[in-house]
């Protein structure tokens, strides 16, 4: 079945908008989707395959999409891979699904699988798979005549390896091969298209420690990744390629240690996207945008977005038309808690704030986790601050297999 026409008018309008982003920013004051919100302009980052960005498990899915510093499990390589030189099992696989943004489009969804191996004492190997599937979508011509029902969708495929840098301290680099297909080959517009591709890495470090906390056994855990450093991509020939949402993750996680039966974790992640922020281009008469005797709009505020990765990862830092104010506002806070029984009951709450000048996402987060014998399933939902949120209805699974305790199982049978 296709979907309404509403339906193909948003999703369609959507994958336009991330084609031709850099011309949008020429369309604005301000760039895409500006505004005012409070007083505050609004100064959205955009980027290509944002699903890179997307909460893939449902563990951390249910913490407020917090995970950098918690405990090493085996969804570890979104986080933080560098987390995978302390898991304490030999090799782990888990499957995770998210039916995406159900209030908008019923059959868009995200596949996650990831696994691990432990080589030795020192070093593991990790690798996953996420699968972004944006349902069926019925492409027209400017005629409006149909053209096919075709599914876009995008994949990444990554391999890591973490190794312990010391006692308490580890480091990994993950590298990440990124395929983005959204239009099937067809013209948008006037425009040939063809899949995005791009190579990406991911540096990360990861420290854990005991120590007593008021009388109480406790681990304190910091951790620091910057995922999908690599090229941009771009879907045609026509215009500008785009970054990938290249991103810096930090933060900490305190676990106490109750009793024997009782464990109880609170942690933080702070995120923030180092790619160039959208300036302020200068108007004139009737509102027109200005530009230079080669052509290129005239900047007001800020910098200019079309540079060298490199430049735009450092530059990030300071290109914001706000200055630093904006900034400090592109990062974004989780914060969650998560409460064990006896390592065999979990439950876990968060929360993820994002300003309203850069996206505007709020929402607390809720989720269990049941650990059998040999598999271990956990289950979180998102409930948004804001009624009638696209993120409403948003549920995640995941199923992980524990292959230590299935060949600890068979051992007893013998």
């Amino acid at each position: 079945m296709t979907k309404s026409l509403f339906t193909q008018t948003l999703v369609l309008s959507l994958l336009v908008a991330l084609l031709l982003n850099n011309k949008l920013y020429s369309q604005n004051e301000s760039g895409p989707g500006m505004g005012d919100i409070l007083g505050q302009r609004v100064n959205t980052i955009t980027t290509a395959v944002p699903f890179l960005m997307i909460a893939p498990d449902a563990r951390s899915g249910a913490m407020g999409d917090a995970g950098v510093s918690t405990s090493p499990d085996v969804n570890s390589m979104h986080w933080n891979p560098a987390k995978y030189a302390f898991i304490d099992k030999d090799m782990g696989l888990a499957l995770n699904y998210t039916p995406w943004l159900r209030t908008l489009v019923p059959d868009i969804n995200l596949s996650y699988l990831s696994g691990f191996k432990r080589i030795d004492e020192l070093q593991t190997v990790a690798a996953s798979l996420v699968f972004f599937s944006l349902g069926d979508i019925q492409f027209t011509d400017e005629a409006g005549m149909p053209q096919g029902t075709y599914r876009p969708s995008e994949f990444a495929l990554d391999v890591a390896y973490a190794r312990k840098l010391g006692e308490n301290i580890s480091g990994a680099i993950a590298m990440r091969y990124i395929h983005s297909n959204l239009t099937q080959g067809q013209d948008v517009g006037s425009m040939e298209t063809r899949p995005g591709r791009a190579l990406a890495a991911d540096v990360s470090a990861y420290y854990q420690r005991e120590l007593d906390w008021r009388r109480t056994p406790a681990m304190f855990a910091a951790g620091i990744n910057i995922s999908n450093i690599g090229n941009k991509i771009s879907y045609s020939d026509d215009i500008n390629a785009n970054f990938i949402p290249i991103n810096l993750r930090i933060g900490p996680t305190l676990t106490l240690m109750l009793d024997d039966f009782n464990t109880l974790a609170f942690t933080l992640d702070l995120n923030k996207l180092l790619v160039p922020t959208p300036p302020i281009y200068a108007r004139g008469e009737n509102n027109a945008p200005l530009v230079d005797d080669d052509g290129n709009y005239i900047i007001a505020e800020g910098s200019d977005p079309n540079r060298g990765v490199v430049s735009g990862m450092f530059g990030s830092f300071t290109d914001a038309p706000g200055g630093f104010s904006e900034e400090l506002n592109e990062i974004t806070y989780s914060a969650g808690m998560e409460y064990w029984y006896d390592n065999q009951f979990a439950i876990r709450a968060g929360y993820f704030h994002e300003h309203e000048t850069k996206g505007n996402r709020k929402f607390f987060t809720l989720g269990i986790g049941l650990k059998y014998t040999v598999f271990g399933l956990d289950f979180s939902y998102i409930v948004p601050v804001a009624q009638r949120s696209p993120l409403e209805n948003v549920f995640r699974i995941s199923l992980g297999f524990d292959f230590d305790a299935l060949s600890a199982q068979q051992n007893r049978g013998q």
